[in-house]
């Protein structure tokens, strides 16, 4: 098994492409890349505490691999959005991949560099991974709990 962590917005929208990707295990939402410990959502909002909202996913690496998942953030929301996915703005809104080892770091960077070499201006961070948070239960598997479909994430080929 390895641990991926993702960035792209509003982390329900996240999470439900993760969840339904071969090879992932689990998914958990949450807050990274911030100063406050043990944010909460309405912290995270009022923009108090520097976080992302944020998707950790556990994946078999027998079935697939981190580049996978790495392209799969890639091609579930635009990249190219500063602090902002959709109708939803701010810093916690941001895109960006909390790599957890070298080899995770290479292989985003790398992918990020054949983005703009096709004339994608990506403006994903690529950062050392920090603590993450979990977040709150309600917001845990929202659109397969609760039906519907992501209003700021859509699969667009990029790769």
């Amino acid at each position: 098994m390895e641990t991926a962590i993702f960035a792209s917005g509003c982390f329900w929208g996240t999470e439900y492409f993760f969840e339904k990707a071969p090879g992932v295990i689990d998914t958990q939402v949450g807050y990274i890349g911030g100063h406050k410990e043990n944010p909460t959502y309405k912290e995270v909002c009022a923009h108090i505490t520097g976080h992302a909202e944020a998707v950790r996913v556990n994946f078999d690496t027998e079935i697939t691999d981190f580049e996978t998942m790495c392209r799969l953030f890639f091609e579930t929301h635009d990249p190219t959005h500063v602090n902002r996915q959709g109708p939803d703005i701010g810093e916690q809104y941001r895109s960006e991949i909390f790599y957890l080892n070298e080899n995770q770091k290479e292989i985003a960077e790398k992918l990020k560099a054949i983005l703009i070499e096709k004339g994608v201006n990506v403006a994903t961070k690529i950062t050392p991974a920090s603590r993450f948070w979990e977040g709150e239960d309600y917001h845990e598997h929202y659109y397969t709990n609760g039906g519907g479909t992501p209003y700021c994430h859509a699969y667009t080929k990029r790769f």
